[in-house]
């Protein structure tokens, strides 16, 4: 009784907790932000858990039931449009459905939905597996786009002085989600066979709706009459977004290329194929907590942080291949990096390491994967405070209805990159080479730094210039009024 009587305590003064929280960014959580912390840790982790476990065993699994690789692909990729499509919709009417609603009912649709593709094992082969596919992903799609929008959203509200950081804390457990899924699935399909692990992952879903509708407080606010089309006639967000789909387009490219380059390029097992992949979120993972740290205790370095990030992401890939008219050949370097892959590579034996390091060039794309991890965190982590400050900036009305705005613009713009990504990725390398493909990714994060380079750059030197104006501008009038 007197739980019920502190959680609604907590749902009726989060206008109260929320003024606190803004007055001091430095003091102790309240207990409000705490259970909202806790919530959203929870979604990430569960929903990104539940999102990574295809890659290890279904594509084989559609093989088998009648699927192509072209039907596999856009099975694949429906699932980031329907996500581009929810969040755009959902972000804009956050206000109006609720985000404690959106967030529980998206987390109950892909639990759901998570239990129901386990069962398509069952259905006949052929054209019903392939529709059944495409629909059930779609709608866990909607599902995921609903719990990402508002947890992004609610978060901001919630932490408002510390976006940044929380955003950054809050994408430990969404790496953790995304590191375990693949190797949990994978064991639980090799040992249980095709339903366990979408039982299992999909309950486990499901058992985080009860758990949020207890802790998760709610939110009253007034909806705007602001739209997405107004963010986007300002170029600093329309700079930010094309970063964003730059970002994400990188990792999906990865996810659809790599492991095939991996294994037919240095012939490795499947196994050792999931510790390369261990060396770009796991960067990421350690990163973004103390870059969102840095971002909110000294917020003039945002903007650096992302034209850093983006040239940083643009030399790793262009290394990863290498580009092929680098023509890279192993130097001295080499013993340095191999020493440092090795403490991360334990489970590599010393005839491993000579035959795969030494004679290959396996060393340069670890040593690329861990640049690009890291320098993902320094550009994803700033984009959203940066959007938001300059929305509020232009106008935009301070609360949960612009958080919607911004929070289904960044799910839908990356949801974009997501699906570009492996298309187009996935044709230059059919067409060319992983190589060639990987080296255009890098060119078009170096065209997102450079343009977000230029614009900061001319930012910087109006406002040098406005108070050398605005000191000129009384003297004219001053002179104008004596003559």
């Amino acid at each position: 009784m007197n739980d019920n009587m502190d959680s609604d305590e907590v749902q009726q003064t989060d206008g109260s907790a929320l003024e606190e929280s803004t007055s001091s960014p430095n003091q102790r959580m309240t207990r409000y932000q705490i259970l909202t912390l806790m919530s959203i840790a929870s979604v990430n982790f569960s929903s990104m858990i539940c999102y990574s476990i295809l890659g290890p065993f279904f594509p084989q699994e559609a093989v088998k039931k009648g699927a192509s690789q072209t039907v596999i692909g856009l099975i694949f990729g429906c699932y980031a449009l329907c996500n581009l499509m929810g969040s755009l919709v959902l972000g804009k009417y956050i206000v109006q459905i609720g985000a404690k609603f959106m967030l529980i009912s998206g987390l109950f649709v892909s639990s759901v939905c998570t239990i129901l593709f386990g069962l398509l094992d069952k259905v006949p082969d052929g054209a019903t597996f392939i529709i059944l596919c495409f629909i059930i992903r779609s709608v866990d799609a909607v599902g995921f786009s609903a719990a990402m929008t508002s947890s992004f959203a609610v978060s901001a509200k919630v932490f408002p002085n510390n976006i940044a950081t929380v955003l950054g804390s809050l994408e430990i457990f969404t790496g953790l989600g995304l590191i375990l899924g693949p190797p949990i699935g994978g064991w639980l399909y090799q040992s249980f066979g095709y339903e366990v692990p979408f039982m299992a992952l999909g309950c486990f879903l499901f058992l985080m709706v009860p758990f949020n509708m207890y802790i998760l407080p709610s939110f009253a606010a007034d909806p705007s009459k602001d739209s997405f089309f107004r963010l986007f006639t300002h170029l600093k967000i329309v700079l930010i977004c094309f970063a964003i789909f730059t970002l994400s387009s990188g990792l999906g490219f990865l996810d659809a290329t790599l492991s095939i380059y991996a294994i037919d390029t240095f012939d490795l097992s499947p196994g050792y194929v999931g510790l390369l992949l261990l060396g770009l979120s796991l960067p990421y993972c350690l990163a973004s907590p103390l870059l969102g740290i840095i971002s909110d205790r000294f917020p003039s370095t945002r903007p650096w942080f992302m034209v850093l990030g983006g040239l940083f992401t643009a030399t790793g890939f262009w290394f990863l291949g290498p580009v092929p008219i680098l023509q890279i050949k192993r130097s001295a370097f080499v013993i340095v990096s191999v020493n440092v892959l090795l403490v991360l590579l334990l489970l590599l034996t010393r005839s491993q390491y000579d035959t795969i390091f030494v004679s290959s060039q396996l060393w340069l794309v670890v040593f690329m994967l861990g640049i690009i991890g890291f320098s993902l965190s320094m550009t994803a982590i700033p984009t959203f405070p940066e959007i938001l400050d300059c929305a509020y900036e232009n106008g935009f009305e301070e609360g949960l209805s612009t958080l919607g705005l911004v929070s289904g613009l960044f799910g839908a713009v990356w949801s974009f990159g997501m699906f570009c990504g492996p298309t187009l990725g996935g044709f230059i390398t059919q067409q060319l080479s992983f190589e060639w493909a990987a080296s255009v990714q890098g060119g078009l994060d170096f065209l997102a730094a450079f343009f977000l380079g230029v614009y900061f750059l001319c930012q910087r030197t109006r406002q040098e210039r406005a108070p050398q104006i605005q000191n000129e501008r009384p003297s004219d009038e001053a002179t104008h009024l004596l003559t």
